[in-house]
């Protein structure tokens, strides 16, 4: 099983570069990540919001496989704890074979058919982040998951 973080635009800030790459290093530890960067669209400033999330949408669908497990980071998802998202995130590697595909959207969110492609949705927080701020908090999340399944002292209750 892969686990694919897709995000549309390039991570600006050099702080959150650094962070992204910290936590993608540690990942490989634990899991096959890869993580894909949809460029931002050229003329995006011309488009409508529904037309600019609509050809994001497209980018974002390509990068899926029709038997990818696409999910989400989205306001409205799930909500979980750090230890019960490393629960759930143990069952599916228990229980499943199929690749898990992330998916954070550009700064307007998601077109339609990436929510009618999408297996389910999670939310970080009740509050808002920037979407490049997200990808960090993301892979710190995951990090985080695999060590509270290895029983290692990263986290603390």
């Amino acid at each position: 099983m892969t686990i694919k973080l897709v995000v549309v635009g390039k991570t600006e800030e050099k702080y959150l570069c650094e962070g992204i790459d910290i936590y993608r290093a540690r990942l490989e530890h634990y899991c096959r990540f890869e993580m894909v960067t949809i460029p931002a669209l050229k003329g995006a400033r011309s488009l409508s919001k529904e037309q600019l999330k609509d050809r994001e949408a497209e980018l974002i669908l390509k990068n899926l496989s029709a038997t990818d497990e696409c999910i989400l980071l989205d306001e409205r998802g799930k909500e979980f704890t750090s230890s019960s998202w490393a629960q759930h995130l143990e069952q599916k590697f228990a229980h499943s074979s199929r690749n898990i595909v992330f998916v954070i959207g550009g700064s307007m969110g998601f077109g339609k058919k990436v929510y009618e492609r999408a297996d389910g949705m999670m939310s970080l927080s009740r509050m808002t982040f920037s979407h490049q701020m997200v990808r960090l908090i993301f892979l710190e999340q995951l990090y985080r998951a695999f060590t509270i399944i290895e029983g290692e002292p990263y986290h603390h209750e």
